[in-house]
């Protein structure tokens, strides 16, 4: 298998990263039990009870072994509901904005993702964007399901956009299956830019796995990178049901806002 820094890495494209003291992946192997808790005692329960979350598919997830969780992504919701849905741990990225707050409310801020199953994303590039593939790569060879959104960012309008080729990257590298997963209505639960929207149930779809095995040896070939993250994709549509914008979400939110103001920003 290629080592990891030699792969490019596209510019925007978000995984997590790893601490450089030690290479250890922050968030990923240590807070397990926190992780449980939450799930199991403290918030789990509750999210259950009162959105009552439907789930189809689950079968399709591996019951052991690594895999890419690829999922839509709508809201701030999303990683909380997916999880819900599989007995197994799923390792997500999170702002790592969300892992340098100071004080009391930085601590517990760090806790709780952490302890919820998230890592940090860097999105300065370089070899910092190295160090983020190689971790996303170890968190898989342990034997891991590694969740991942291709858009990057959450929808501003519930379309689902171009998705960046770092899914592919890994799949690769790792070699082990995408699973393609939709969540529906998160965003009804937690709208963009507001604290709380309605109580609806939430649905999470898992498609079945695809195996790109047959271009194995091909990472560093972007139109097979983009073949693969398009096929992707492809999945998510079919499954949750959203119009398909081949804009990456980034520059649609950009373009969003230019109209919205009646020019270029």
């Amino acid at each position: 298998m290629p080592a990891p820094d030699k792969l490019p890495e596209e510019p925007g494209t978000e995984l997590v990263q790893v601490d450089p003291l030690n290479d250890r992946i922050q968030g990923s192997g240590g807070g397990r039990s926190l992780y449980w808790l939450f799930k199991n005692v403290l918030l789990g329960p509750g999210l259950k009870r009162i959105f009552r979350p439907i789930v189809e598919g689950a079968e399709n997830v591996p019951t052991h072994g690594p895999a890419i969780i690829a999922c839509n992504h709508l809201s701030i919701a999303d990683w909380l509901f997916t999880p819900l849905a599989l007995r197994r741990r799923i390792t997500y990225v999170a702002k790592s904005d969300y892992f340098t707050g100071t004080g009391l409310k930085g601590m517990l801020q760090r806790r709780f993702f952490a302890g919820t199953g998230q890592v940090p994303i860097d999105r300065s590039g370089g070899k910092a964007s190295e160090g983020a593939l190689r971790a996303g790569l170890r968190v898989l060879r342990r034997g891991e399901l590694f969740g991942i959104f291709p858009e990057g960012t959450r929808s501003h309008d519930g379309k689902l956009y171009k998705g960046r080729t770092g899914v592919a990257r890994l799949a690769l590298e790792a070699q082990v299956p995408v699973i393609p997963t939709a969540v529906i209505n998160t965003d009804v639960i937690a709208p963009v830019n507001k604290h709380f929207g309605r109580v609806v149930a939430p649905i999470v779809k898992f498609g079945r796995p695809l195996d790109f095995s047959r271009y194995q040896g091909m990472a560093e070939d972007r139109f097979i990178l983009r073949s693969i993250t398009d096929e992707v994709m492809y999945a998510i549509m079919e499954l949750s049901g959203q119009e398909y914008v081949d804009l990456y979400a980034t520059e649609a939110k950009e373009l969003a806002k230019q109209e919205a103001g009646g020019g270029p920003g």
